[in-house]
């Protein structure tokens, strides 16, 4: 977007979402043409006068289609909610400070129904196809938001991160994602996958843009981020299953990577992490997320069973299978586990893996639900323990010849720490 005022870019951005031979149609499935070209024109004015909101002042961005916004019913991907949902009564908690921050919010984009895969696919409203090669998912569930972004129809996308859900398109799509510590960003008004571990975060095209778009969306001031040097930082390399069956595109670029950050002067360590055996065992009495989704939507389940994305049913279903002792047994494991891996990081700056284990699996091939369910579970493996350990953590984009991500996890509230290193790691990458 090179146009000089926020109109101009919001402009263009308007066009390529309109454009009949582009992803927008499937990438954004509301667009708030006449209120967006307001907000664009009230930036322009305050530009004019010398005065701004702040870093998102005259940003264009675009929201997950399960964000509340005043006046109109949430969908969440699902085309049971666009017929039955009440339209919402305000806007979420995040949509209202990015418009106090002078954000030009342009889009709700598509998403997997319900938040509840990581592949990215909607039987309902279309797939949006990968903008590296179109013939591929964008992954999940934030599936429009990536190629909002790529596609120039915003300059920043706004998802939910549940167990990947914004790493995942973004390393899929060779773009910046960052799923923050979860109480850093207010739920309000985002409607739930897992009240546990539902976070709200960004994707952009570098770590600057996710950093201003997350303190402004958790009602902090923006600080520049410092440069951090990488030399002597330690990042640890976790044994066994986060670096197990990596695909021939994905394997490579990492261990190229890791001896390009050993290069610039990180001590990298190979980190044995008997926990993950802890959380593996816990996901196999059913886990965190599959009953919260069924409490959430037993009752659509019950009525509208038919009407449900079936790679979607079938995951709540599993979660109504597991009994109220079970689960209340895994949130008191998993408290444990969480402290357990908090005091296992504190010597580590950070853990380093491939966000997903493979690249972006084609849309013919995820057709067929059992071939689905096994590329769902290869590209959620790593993201999704971040989420269950309760940490923070990025996904940066690799130079490959399909899109991988490389993530850095950090301890839970070393959220500006862990931006600052992804500034560094990205200097280092671009040098």
């Amino acid at each position: 977007m090179t146009a000089h005022t926020c109109r101009d870019r919001l402009e263009q951005a308007l066009a390529r979402i309109a454009d009949p031979k582009g992803e927008g149609t499937r990438a954004c499935l509301t667009v708030y043409t006449a209120a967006a070209r307001v907000a664009a024109d009230a930036s322009d004015a305050r530009a004019a006068g010398g005065r701004s909101l702040g870093p998102l002042d005259g940003v264009i961005v675009s929201i997950k289609d399960l964000f509340d916004v005043a006046g109109e019913p949430t969908r969440a991907g699902s085309k049971i909610l666009a017929e039955e949902a009440a339209p919402a009564a305000g806007d979420a908690v995040i949509v209202q400070r990015l418009r106090q921050a002078g954000a030009v919010i342009v889009a709700k984009t598509n998403m997997t129904e319900f938040a509840f895969s990581g592949i990215g696919a909607n039987p309902h409203f279309g797939t949006p196809a990968n903008p590296r090669d179109r013939a591929r998912v964008p992954g999940g569930s934030s599936a429009g938001a990536p190629v909002a972004v790529a596609d120039g129809m915003c300059d920043l996308a706004i998802g939910t991160d549940t167990g990947g859900s914004v790493r995942i398109p973004a390393a899929l799509c060779g773009l910046v994602g960052f799923k923050p510590s979860r109480q850093r960003v207010p739920t309000e008004g985002a409607f739930p996958l897992s009240k546990t571990l539902d976070s709200v975060g960004p994707i952009g095209r570098n770590v600057a843009d996710c950093a201003k778009a997350d303190a402004i969306m958790a009602g902090e001031e923006f600080v520049p981020l410092e440069p951090i040097g990488l030399g002597g930082l330690r990042f640890g390399l976790p044994e066994g299953l986060l670096l197990e069956r990596l695909d021939d595109i994905v394997a490579p670029t990492f261990k190229q990577t890791i001896v390009r950050l050993e290069a610039g002067g990180v001590r990298v360590s190979h980190e044995e992490l008997p926990l993950l055996d802890d959380w593996v065992a816990v996901n196999e009495r059913g886990g965190v997320i599959p009953p919260e989704a069924c409490a959430v939507h037993r009752d659509r389940l019950r009525r509208r069973g038919t009407d449900i994305d079936p790679n979607v049913r079938i995951r709540i279903e599993r979660g109504c299978t597991v009994g109220e002792a079970d689960f209340a047994e895994t949130l008191r494991e998993r408290r444990r586990l969480v402290a357990a891996m908090d005091a296992r990081l504190a010597g580590l700056d950070v853990l380093v893996m491939p966000a997903a284990s493979i690249v972006a699996p084609t849309i013919a091939e995820v057709d067929d639900p059992k071939v689905f369910a096994v590329r769902n579970a290869a590209v959620l493996r790593n993201t999704s323990m971040v989420n269950f350990f309760d940490l923070c953590a990025i996904s940066l984009p690799l130079p490959a010849s399909l899109p991988v991500g490389l993530m850095l996890v950090a301890r839970n509230g070393q959220d500006h720490r862990l931006l600052r290193i992804a500034e560094a790691v990205m200097r280092l990458f671009a040098a």
